[in-house]
């Protein structure tokens, strides 16, 4: 790998001089801290040894103390910032306005438009001479005089306008759409925090900020933000498998191999290291580079050579000049590899377009169904007119085709295309998409108020169809606020915090080491805040309770830290959910050592052979003793809902020295010190919104790594189970043993009897969770799939909330890695922001109804007024630009007054839709025809007899470019009112009576309608030749709002026909068919290819930057590294990419062979039993 580096400096030799004074005094370079961070392992460590001697001396070039850390001066970490760069990998440049203006001109439809216009335009100038213009008969002349014939080119020119106008709508609402994107990405990246040591202080500052020389506290679950050296560690392990494809966890030692890497996941242990690289220099930040962060940056950039922003300073713009340069370097071996790979590259590159929500697949479905009848619809009117013309012309009135009439009957020809192209738009809903992205953007933005951090869109509309949440209990549940309320010290069972005095000096003493020393030094307990508040807990919540029970107990934790500094500590075996316990080896004075050792009560008892007496002496604690506990202490506790927690000592004679890595040899035999009961009470507004989500439907499932009489009574104080109910409360071995075969393989119709009734899930492991959640969804015995959220916030439940159709993430407690796999995260941790989300979800879902509901009232009725006007009149009654304009508010505008309803907690009094309800049900299909029947009978009325009516003259076969006729304004008119009223009947989808309900709670709503019309009054009255209007009078207007409020009046009358009567109707818009989905295979098939795509959309750094490019290009890279270590690694890049994202049947080999391998390894043990 080493020369790689070197490579990048022999092609620039130059910054390289140029660095060293730049260097401000720091003893590093740049260039030679990235050639650092290049090496692994041995290679590293002796780089290190020959430049600095070792770490510290690296730390003193680099100014910076291994234990105080930086001082936190300002004009310091600015020119760390000038000289090293900033931690930011700088973002793809969003599309320009006009970018989007030229996309949203690629519009088939209205493509096809604006050359009927350009064409229409073209003919209108052009006149053919007066005298031979009557042999081509009446066609052109009648009531035209001289000025009107010259209007002749206003149509034309109207409909590119209208054109021009639907183009900038759309891109504008493409344009903020993508504003909103970037600031929710930018709100996701400060949300990022990692702890650093400034002035001897532990600080949480944004990844952002990190500067090379910090000094960062990593521990388990953390995705390092850096490069950087470990000063020291305790038991670290990493997963490298971003970076090199591996997927066993790298172990991380200060001897042996002290590099950590951007981008990879601390799985287990703690440990602090020196930062080294950050942003665009470190390792993930140059694969960045060398991608260009997006290809299309680099061409711009060597094309026009300019420096980058200016947020990028001097050095920073070097490097990636250098990046730069070794980008060109790879374009020949690009083609080199010939065009075949290329376009395979391409074709990869294109291929994750699949990512599409139940919600828009249904939609696009629909939106492609609509837009053929459309089709057909139209062509079937083009063609009829020309029909009817050319016989009306040539063999009814026998006239002949003559060389000088040839423009105006091409005129006519251009008028009837153009007629058809109108149908076409009318009846294509482009709002569709349109209506989704800005109901999913607005929900998302609102969602933010509610606590929902929403990564990607679709999770917030599937959150409307689950069925099934599977929650954890710490921190989700319940407060998250631990305190220890009963202990069991020198036999004695405490109901309370006992007085000091009443312990014995011995066991207080052993008590107060083994609680301060075996924690997190990152965790402690600080003054409160405020007043009279409580004081805060920072660190791990089960250790911040010990401690507090120690200051309970009038003594200090801080002077044994002090005593027992953390490098003191001789090994640590960190916790993790396999281990379920943590301990520390410390040495004793006389050479021996002694470990202290805490944990799950019912695991350590069984390894505890003695335990302390009251007075403080060693009794023999044999297997009887511990099930006489076990009923007498441990069980009660549980029974009061309190985690049971054992503290235990050993001590080792200096003699003999245990082999340390033998765990199990080493913690064991221990001596019991005391069990404590630590309670941590359910959050108050929690029974609230579980009942809330049985009422909506939703199953709600605790899933905890608890003992099962805990796990039992929180869940009973929840309400998740309810006295009198069927359900099952079992733990994870229990679980196991019921849903395997006799060769311990997972078994479908096993899981099936087990889940439905399943609301407690105890002790269970990662696996399990995974296992229940992958269960539930692959399950086909339902009447319907379910649908599953779970959240987590553990490391390990990554693949439980990458499998779930919405993984929440905590976005207090949880890991970085948890968060990386996640849809949506919970800024407050809080259960009741889940509650939210599904109100949110199934906001949107029905804002979509609505909005269908509405729009296809409107396509319906103007494709039959201009197809049967067309055939009967020879003339849209609706002009090409009044339907543009219909089109415009329908789609556009109503998508936005429609989508943006906000919700009301009536959603969440009925049951969840499923995946396969169709998108309009047949209330909804009743409310469409009905209304359509109305406003066609209507316009047909006027448009047949509406001269009568009205006592003017009739618009009926009129000669081309004839002037607007009052007739057929009053019908545009008319219809447009109708429109607008129908919007507010739109509002209601599931045959509510009062659809003003809340309508001034949207204010966007109301301006829309107001809006829309003034502008109608506008257009109607002033519009004239481009609108085809002739103004109005006030009795006309008072007729067409008439009409137009009859709308609500006949809603009325729909709403009271009873839908079930109604067995003709057949509903539309279904997800996938039935017969797709029984056909398992295919459709577990589908899904796991799906997911691998959705998993790389995922992202690994920065979401949205797509991996799909580095999985793309990633063979340049390793073509252009031919050194060994990271060419294989970037080859296997995608396989690993597909292994990771989801451990996806616990029969893959590698998942085996390393699980039996490393038994206690973070993937799980292959019994797949979770250790009690």
């Amino acid at each position: 790998m080493g020369d790689m580096a070197n490579s990048s400096i022999e092609f620039h030799p130059k910054p390289q001089q140029r660095e060293a004074p730049h260097a401000g005094g720091f003893g590093c370079t740049l260039a030679e801290l990235r050639a650092l961070m290049e090496l692994r392992g041995a290679e590293a460590l002796q780089k290190i040894q020959e430049a600095y001697g070792d770490v510290s001396g690296l730390c003193r070039r680099l100014k910076t103390s291994p234990t105080e850390g930086l001082a936190d001066n300002a004009n310091d970490l600015e020119k760390r910032r000038q000289i090293y760069g900033q931690n930011f990998i700088p973002p793809k440049q969003p599309k320009t306005f006009l970018q989007l203006v030229w996309e949203a001109l690629q519009d088939v439809t209205l493509i096809i438009l604006e050359v009927a216009a350009i064409v229409s335009l073209g003919l209108s100038f052009y006149a053919p001479p007066g005298e031979e213009s009557e042999a081509c008969g009446n066609v052109s002349g009648g009531a035209e005089d001289e000025g009107e014939a010259e209007a002749g080119w206003i149509e034309g020119a109207a409909i590119l306008l209208s054109v021009i106008c639907v183009v900038l709508v759309t891109a504008f609402n493409d344009w903020s759409k993508e504003k909103q994107f970037r600031g929710l990405q930018s709100r996701i990246e400060q949300e990022q925090k990692f702890t650093v040591i400034r002035n001897g202080q532990l600080l949480q500052v944004p990844v952002a900020a990190l500067v090379v020389g910090d000094i960062a506290q990593v521990k388990y679950g953390d995705l390092l933000p850096a490069d950087g050296v470990l000063i020291q560690g305790n038991d670290l392990k990493i997963d490298e498998s971003s970076l090199t494809g591996e997927s066993d966890h790298v172990r991380k030692s200060a001897d042996k191999d002290p590099m950590l890497l951007s981008g990879t996941h601390v799985m287990e242990g703690s440990g602090r290291m020196v930062v080294t690289a950050v942003g665009v220099n470190s390792q993930t930040g140059i694969i960045f580079t060398l991608l260009g962060a997006g290809g299309e940056e680099e061409e711009k950039k060597d094309k026009k050579g300019k420096q980058q922003d200016g947020a990028m300073d001097s050095s920073q713009t070097r490097a990636k000049k250098q990046d730069g340069a070794v980008a060109m370097e790879m374009q020949p071996l690009k083609s080199a590899e010939g065009g075949e790979m290329e376009e395979r590259e391409k074709k990869k590159a294109n291929v994750p377009k699949k990512e599409k929500s139940v919600l828009q697949g249904k939609l696009t479905k629909l939106a492609v169904q609509i837009g053929k009848a459309g089709l057909v619809m139209s062509a079937i009117t083009v063609i009829i007119l020309v029909l009817y013309f050319v016989i009306e012309t040539f063999v009814v009135e026998g006239r002949v085709w003559l060389a000088e009439c040839t423009p105006v009957y091409v005129q006519y020809f251009v008028k009837f295309f153009i007629i058809g192209v109108t149908v076409l738009v009318v009846a294509v809903p482009e709002g569709l998409p349109l209506a989704v992205t800005i109901s999913l953007a607005y929900s998302v933005k609102k969602m933010m108020k509610d606590n929902n951090l929403v990564r990607h869109l679709d999770a917030c509309e599937t959150m409307g169809n689950a069925t099934a949440i599977c929650s954890d209990k710490t921190g989700t549940l319940t407060t998250n606020r631990m305190t220890v309320v009963q202990s069991y010290l020198g036999d004695t069972h405490y109901k309370e915090i006992p007085s000091p005095s009443a312990l014995t000096p011995k066991i207080l003493d052993l008590l107060v080491h083994a609680i301060s020393i075996n924690s997190a030094y990152t965790t402690k307990i600080l003054p409160p805040e405020k007043e009279g508040a409580l004081p805060r807990q920072v660190g791990n919540k089960t250790e911040c309770a010990l401690l507090g029970f120690v200051l309970d107990l009038k003594r200090d934790f801080q002077p044994v830290r002090e005593q027992i500094p953390e490098d003191k500590l001789y090994k640590v075996y960190t916790f993790n959910s396999v281990r379920k316990s943590m301990s520390t080896v410390i040495c004793m004075p006389d050479g021996g050592f002694r470990l202290f050792s805490k944990g799950a009560s019912e695991i350590l008892l069984k390894k505890c052979t003695n335990i302390l007496n009251s007075n403080g002496e060693l009794r023999g604690f044999r297997p009887r003793d511990r099930d006489d506990m076990v009923k007498k202490i441990i069980e009660p506790m549980a029974c009061d809902g309190l985690r049971t927690i054992c503290i235990a000592y050993r001590d080792f004679p200096s003699s003999q020295e245990p082999d340390w890595d033998d765990e199990n040899e080493v913690v064991g035999d221990l001596t019991c010190i005391a069990v404590v009961g630590i309670e941590d009470p359910v959050r108050p507004e929690v029974p609230e919104a579980i009942r809330k989500c049985q009422r909506a439907g939703i199953t709600v499932r605790m899933v905890t790594g608890d003992n099962i009489n805990t796990a039992r009574a929180i869940a009973a104080k929840c309400g998740i189970i309810q006295p009198g109910e069927d359900f099952l409360c079992l733990e994870g071995k229990e679980f196991n043993r019921r849903i395997r075969n006799e060769k311990g393989e997972i078994e479908q119709e096993r899981l099936d009897k087990v889940w439905p009734k399943l609301r407690v899930l105890a002790r269970s492991s990662p696996t399990d969770k995974h296992t229940l959640v992958k269960g539930i969804i692959d399950s086909t015995t339902g009447e319907q799939r379910q649908v599953v959220a779970v959240t987590g916030d553990g490391t390990n439940d990554g693949p439980a909330l990458k499998k779930a159709d919405v993984g929440f993430a905590m976005g207090i407690a949880g890991t970085d890695v948890a968060k990386e796999a996640s849809d949506i995260i919970l800024t407050d941790d809080n259960f009741t922001s889940i509650v939210k989300a599904v109100m949110w979800g199934r906001n949107v879902y029905d804002s979509i109804s609505k909005f269908l509901q509405f729009q296809l009232t409107v396509n319906v009725v103007a494709v039959i007024v201009a197809f049967t006007g067309a055939c009967i009149t020879q003339d849209s009654p609706l002009k090409a630009v009044q339907m543009l304009w219909v089109n415009l508010i329908m789609d556009t505008f109503a998508s936005l007054a429609l989508a943006t309803e906000p919700p009301t907690e009536s959603l969440l009094l009925r049951k969840p839709y499923g995946r396969d309800k169709p998108l309009i049900s047949r209330t909804m299909m009743k409310n469409i025809l009905g209304h359509a029947v109305y406003q066609l009978t209507i316009i047909f009325t006027l448009l047949f007899v509406g001269e009568l009516l009205f006592d003017i003259d009739s618009g009926r076969n009129a000669p081309l470019h004839s002037p607007p006729s009052e007739h057929y304004t009053i019908i545009f008119n008319t219809f447009v009112m109708m429109q607008l009223f129908n919007e507010i009947n739109a509002r209601k989808i599931h045959g509510e009576r009062n659809v003003f309900d809340g309508i001034f709670s949207n204010p966007i709503f109301c301006t829309i309608v107001l809006g829309t019309f003034g502008i109608q009054i506008v257009i109607v009255q002033f519009g004239g030749k481009p609108f085809s209007c002739s103004p109005l009078s006030t009795e006309q207007w008072l007729w067409c709002l008439f009409v137009g409020v009859g709308e609500l009046v006949w809603g009325q009358v729909i709403a009271t026909i009873p839908t079930s009567q109604l067995k003709c109707l057949k509903e539309a818009g279904h997800g996938p068919g039935k017969d797709e989905m029984t056909d398992e295979e295919l459709a577990e098939g589908e899904e796991e290819i799906d997911h691998a795509e959705r998993e790389l959309r995922r992202g690994q750094i920065l979401w949205f930057r797509g991996l799909n490019r580095i999985q793309t290009q990633m063979e340049v890279v390793s073509t252009f590294k031919r050194s060994g270590s990271f060419q294989g690694a970037v080859r296997r890049r995608s396989s690993v990419l597909s292994q990771l994202h989801d451990v996806t049947n616990l029969s893959t080999p590698t998942h085996v062979t390393l699980s039996a391998a490393k038994p206690t390894s973070a993937a799980g043990n292959p019994s797949g039993e979770s250790i009690p």
